[in-house]
């Protein structure tokens, strides 16, 4: 079992209930925590000179902004940061964000080991996290529902239409036209202008330029 584990949470009653949790379950000598990324990113970088690397960081991904003074301001800024460092090290995050889209970019971008979602069952799924990510195997909570290889969402030939026309710079009201036109339903505009949000919250993508490099990109279309 991981010897040296350094937990990132900036409520430190979960900070506790965390620490309590594996160090009832697991057998792990060492368990750390801090409130601030910056805290955290220094005792992994003084670990790491020392010689005596932490195996595991467990985040969260939003950090409360407050009165102290803070250059690393998120989980996602930490992970980067850490891996500067330490590239091999295990990281798994622990928050209350439910998005596929955004958790399935954390295991490709960032390369996270494992993922749980905060609720009832979370201090119980994170022991389960921690037990396979020390055996080189991913978790993410049950709830959530993703595979970390592939993009959760899948576009349908309806999805492709759409995408294909804004690719081409016709607009929506004029891609809904042409829908019409060729007897395709649904094919109103407010349903288009609907289609288009949603792919743009699965795959987090700002603007239309930007959801469809994205999607080129992943080989989507």
């Amino acid at each position: 079992m991981f010897k040296k584990v350094l937990i990132a949470e900036d409520f430190q009653d979960t900070n506790r209930g965390i620490v309590e949790a594996i160090r009832n379950k697991l057998d792990i000598p060492m368990i750390q925590e801090e409130l601030y990324c910056d805290k955290a990113y220094n005792r992994l970088k003084l670990a790491h000179v020392q010689n005596e690397p932490y195996d595991l960081l467990i985040t969260d991904f939003f950090f409360t902004e407050d009165h102290v003074e803070r250059k690393i301001t998120s989980g996602q800024e930490l992970i980067r940061a850490a891996r500067s460092v330490q590239p091999d090290l295990k990281i798994i995050v622990n928050s209350m964000v439910d998005n596929p889209a955004k958790i399935n970019a954390l295991f490709k971008e960032e390369n996270i080991n494992a993922y749980v979602c905060k609720g009832r069952n979370s201090l119980t799924e994170l022991v389960k996290a921690i037990q396979e990510v020390y055996h080189n195997r991913t978790f993410v909570s049950p709830r959530i529902s993703l595979n970390v290889t592939n993009n959760v969402f899948e576009l349908d030939e309806f999805d492709r239409i759409i995408l294909k026309d804004l690719a081409n710079g016709l607009t929506k009201k004029e891609i809904s036209e042409k829908l019409k036109q060729q007897n395709i339903t649904p094919n109103s505009e407010s349903t288009i202008d609907k289609k288009v949000s949603k792919l743009f919250d699965e795959f987090g993508a700002k603007n239309t330029h930007h959801l469809i490099a994205k999607l080129v990109r992943e080989g989507k279309i």
